[in-house]
């Protein structure tokens, strides 16, 4: 059975648990980060050298990076819905995730919601938490665009590009901020509300991590 390490308050563990529900796929998730440490110990240091979770053993093979997961879940157990064979068709997922990874996550986790809510009252900086609410508006005005043609990314159900991409929607849309409109992605995350995978993974209370800068 595969196994999940990680906290379930963790953005990026909760990329994997929607996976894994999504797919229904049977695993073990043991907490791990955070206040259930377990980061530095030696048997963990042996599956991820840089001690970060999300972090899986599928039948003894280890994987850690959570793009990295959702691409070898999707491979290995996820069905021509989230693994098509045609190499064409992957990259149309693909290439959302590298976006995220190196634009959306950037502005919307680490510089609005570390910017905002992980950082103490006292320490915030307002201009630099101000600037990446915008720079995640335009990002999200481009999700806008293609949303406006189709329900998901990835068509007519959510694929690993929804996934990489829709995790943030639950953080973004609840905190106490300015956002510019964007009804494409309004109804986007409300379709994913409907889901049942995406409420179980993603859906996670996070008030444990305010004004924290410690995990």
């Amino acid at each position: 059975m595969l196994t999940l390490w990680g906290r379930r308050s963790s953005f990026n563990v909760q990329k994997v648990m929607w996976l894994l529900h999504e797919i229904g796929l049977p695993h073990r998730h043991i907490e791990a980060g955070g206040a259930h440490g377990g980061l530095d110990t030696p048997a963990f240091g042996a599956m991820n050298p840089h001690r970060k979770v999300p972090v899986i053993d599928d039948d003894g093979h280890v994987v850690w990076e959570s793009h990295a997961i959702l691409r070898y879940i999707a491979a290995r157990h996820g069905g021509a819905r989230f693994w098509h064979d045609d190499a064409r068709i992957r990259s149309q997922a693909d290439r959302w995730i590298d976006w995220v990874a190196t634009g959306l996550q950037p502005d919307l986790l680490n510089g609005v919601f570390w910017g905002f809510y992980r950082t103490p009252a006292p320490a915030r900086d307002m201009v630099a938490v101000s600037a990446a609410i915008a720079r995640t508006d335009a990002r999200l005005a481009v999700l806008d665009g293609v949303l406006a043609g189709r329900a998901f990314l990835g068509g007519d159900a959510p694929g690993l590009a929804d996934i990489a991409a829709g995790t943030g929607l639950y953080r973004w849309f609840t905190l106490d901020i300015p956002r510019a409109p964007a009804p494409h992605v309004e109804a986007w995350y409300a379709r994913l509300q409907q889901r049942p995978a995406y409420r179980d993974g993603v859906m996670i209370p996070y008030a444990e991590l305010f004004g924290r800068l410690d995990f």
